[in-house]
């Protein structure tokens, strides 16, 4: 099949190879193989002998250091929390990629950390900053206010936990059991 200038392509299509075109915008050389990295239109340029692709749907959503992006604890090991990663702060759209998010114990707040436990438990909603992007992973930071739990659930009944006034601990409405967590100030109740 002969490709043409507006011609629709998936991720993942094969668009030319290295010999014949420099990749462009929206495109990726896999082993000398050009490839769209996004859903959207072919763009080949005869004088620059260069292949784009226009997104047919904006611009993808992209991380960047600094970010301020949500997602929710999958599990909770002795010096790390994993995160699924799903939308970035101020963004109406989800990530063009999928991001596994990490928060080291040390990142999770300027004062020491004894149990990352009490900071974190699986299935809380968090918000962290992006400290290091690596591909599909990435390293978020908790130490700011905004940053940390915006919805969290009661271990005993899973019932939504309320802030009880005092820093770092919630309170379940239902069982009246008490917990800690790594608040934002962003928490939802």
């Amino acid at each position: 099949m002969k490709l043409e200038s507006g011609d629709l392509v998936m991720p993942g299509d094969l668009l030319g190879i290295i010999e014949q075109y420099e990749p462009g915008e929206g495109t990726f050389d896999d082993n000398g193989q050009i490839k769209s990295s996004i859903l959207g239109n072919v763009t080949l340029d005869s004088k620059t002998r260069k292949v784009s692709v226009a997104p047919l749907t904006g611009t993808p959503v992209l991380l960047e250091r600094g970010d301020v992006v949500y997602g929710q604890i999958t599990d909770v090991r002795s010096q790390r929390a994993l995160i699924d990663v799903q939308i970035k702060k101020d963004e109406d759209r989800q990530l063009a990629l999928p991001y596994l998010g990490a928060i080291h114990v040390s990142q999770v707040k300027n004062d020491y950390l004894d149990r990352l436990t009490d900071a974190f438990r699986i299935g809380d909603i968090v918000g962290g900053k992006v400290s290091r992007i690596a591909g599909e992973n990435i390293d978020l930071n908790t130490e700011d206010d905004e940053c940390g739990v915006v919805k969290a659930m009661c271990t005993r009944c899973r019932d939504y936990l309320e802030p009880t006034g005092r820093k770092d601990e919630l309170i379940c409405p239902t069982c009246g059991k008490k917990e800690k967590r790594k608040i934002s100030t962003n928490y939802l109740y």
